[in-house]
């Protein structure tokens, strides 16, 4: 069975709504989008306070390279545009919107018929994802557009599609894939069509089984594309762990996929692109995991971007008594909220309610230098070393050694007997050495 070779852990799995089928969540009264929801640039607010605007308006323009376009996911009444702290903990500029109906923009199709013929060039394939405000699914929401501007002197020879979902408790993209598996497909196909690729893989690990049999039967009718069942290993949803366990090609330190002729997108990301260009649909909505041991109705809803998180545990029961922590994400990677009125944005894949007594953190003991940190680390690196880097502010050394390889993917953090902070160090020591080498940039 497939997997990568460096590093990697086995945490327990409690992918407890595995079985619960996507459900539409009702509209929530009022919505908060952010207009910085992508690995970018914020988008510049084209709405005014007292606008009426239609669900997959554009209310925010992507104008740098790097950007998205943002959309309203609701109609309604603009009532202000403020700041509001988002997922990530900082405060963001977002709009808020009253919600009225549910009027849709023109010329988006709402029917359920799958539209199989692809129309569009390469060219106004791109543009239409642009256009939808498409970002990566899989956490990191970067532009879906500039991943299939294949840079000058590179080649595209492979698609991989990521349907690991490796973090434990979440399994939106698990049941993306066994209810939306034939559109996901079909955006499959428009993604090698806009790559001019005429390979692709989906990567699933083996805990999927359904999901596996699923797609290799829509799959066997169409010629280039090939579902690659993996070993069940943490964090085999990086990118760079998948291609090395799809195709055993390995990327450099410091450099993207494309240097080994691979572009990797999300089933969720598929299923966006198909959406976008075969529907006219902006990226309004999104699954997402609502789960945890104590959780009353651990679900997975289909959501509008800008629903307060609230709403989302509501649906599932309301919050336990015994919550300790509330996680936008997994519990590897995922960042604990400040508050439940926080928005969904297009890139929480799960909100975590974990109990206070597994919620609580073992306290720091000194580092006993047993290398466990080391041997699962997936991108070779020296965890201990990287986080005594960032808790001294030595960062130009950090760079040297690698820190800007980091996945943060937390598996040092995981295994460390001490229980040093090391993820937090090694996020701190990647923010700051990113302004570093950013500001070097400009001189």
């Amino acid at each position: 069975m497939k997997t990568f070779k460096i590093g990697g852990i086995h945490p327990e799995e409690n992918k407890l709504s595995a079985d619960k089928p996507i459900e539409v969540l009702p509209l929530p009264s009022k919505v908060y989008i952010p207009v910085s929801q992508s690995l970018g640039a914020p988008s510049k607010v084209i709405v005014e306070k007292g606008a009426v605007v239609k669900t997959g308006q554009v209310i925010a323009k992507g104008e740098s390279f790097i950007s998205s376009n943002v959309h309203s996911s609701v109609s309604g009444t603009v009532t202000k545009i403020d700041d509001i702290t988002d997922t990530s903990g900082y405060r963001r500029k977002a709009v808020f919107i009253d919600v009225a109906g549910d009027e849709w923009e023109d010329g988006i199709d709402r029917t359920p018929e799958i539209k199989h013929e692809i129309t569009l060039d390469r060219d106004e394939i791109v543009r239409k994802i642009n256009e939808m405000g498409v970002v990566g699914l899989g956490g990191a929401t970067f532009p879906s557009h500039v991943k299939l501007m294949v840079p000058e002197g590179r080649k595209a020879e492979y698609l991989i599609i990521n349907g690991v979902e490796c973090e434990p408790y979440l399994t939106s993209d698990h049941r993306l894939m066994l209810e939306r598996g034939e559109e996901m497909v079909i955006g499959v196909k428009i993604l090698m069509k806009a790559l001019g690729v005429s390979k692709a893989f989906i990567g699933i690990e083996k805990n999927k089984k359904d999901a596996i049999v699923h797609l290799s039967m829509i799959c066997s009718k169409l010629s280039g594309i090939e579902v690659v069942p993996l070993k069940v290993k943490y964090p085999q949803g990086g990118e760079k762990q998948l291609i090395k366990a799809v195709i055993n090609r390995e990327v450099p330190s410091g450099k993207l996929p494309i240097e080994v002729g691979c572009v990797v997108n999300n089933v969720g990301t598929a299923l966006a692109v198909y959406e976008a260009v075969q529907k006219n649909k902006p990226l309004i909505e999104r699954v997402v995991t609502v789960t945890g041991k104590t959780v009353q109705k651990p679900s997975n809803l289909l959501v509008r971007i800008g629903t307060p998180v609230s709403t989302l545990i509501d649906h599932a029961g309301g919050l336990p008594e015994d919550a300790g922590k509330v996680i936008s994400g997994g519990p590897m990677m995922g960042k604990a909220l400040t508050s439940l009125d926080i928005p969904v944005v297009k890139g929480t894949s799960g909100i975590l309610i974990m109990k206070g007594e597994e919620s609580k953190r073992a306290a720091a003991l000194n580092c006993i230098r047993c290398a466990r940190c080391i041997s699962v680390c997936p991108m070779g690196l020296e965890p201990v070393l990287l986080a005594q880097l960032s808790e001294n502010q030595l960062f130009e050394r950090a760079e040297k050694e690698r820190i800007m390889d980091c996945i943060e993917c937390g598996s040092c953090h995981y295994t460390c007997p001490a229980g040093r902070p090391l993820l937090d160090y090694l996020r701190l020591g990647k923010n700051k050495t990113g302004i570093l080498i950013r500001n070097r940039g400009k001189k």
